[in-house]
């Protein structure tokens, strides 16, 4: 089993998680992060950190595309081990549903 990050990260990108990460397995993109799943230990510190709640357990079914997603782009964007700012609107964007079709960006974060 591993975590990964699904679309409720997308514009709002909290990083409460990466603060906790004993392995630093997570990646930032423009607006989310995701989980090399095969760096993470399963630990689940991770998962009560999210105030968005977007990290889940492998083993729920709505993560199979979220698996394939994160290990892609884990591939390519930058790692991080250290929480950054959350974007102003996060809080407008963290119970808005269906947020990967029209928000999500492939592109990797800035810094």
């Amino acid at each position: 089993m591993t975590y990964v990050v699904n679309e409720a990260c997308i514009k709002c990108k909290y990083m409460d998680c990466v603060e906790v990460c004993p392995v630093d397995c997570f990646y930032e993109g423009e607006n989310m992060l995701v989980i090399h799943p095969d760096e993470c230990i399963d630990c689940g510190v991770c998962e009560p950190e999210c105030p968005a709640e977007a990290i889940v357990p492998d083993s729920e079914s709505s993560a199979e595309k979220w698996l394939e997603i994160n290990r892609e782009y884990a591939g390519s964007w930058p790692n991080i081990t250290r929480k950054g700012p959350a974007p102003d609107d996060a809080d407008k964007w963290k119970d808005v549903a269906d947020k990967f079709t029209q928000h999500f960006s492939p592109n990797p974060a800035k810094r």
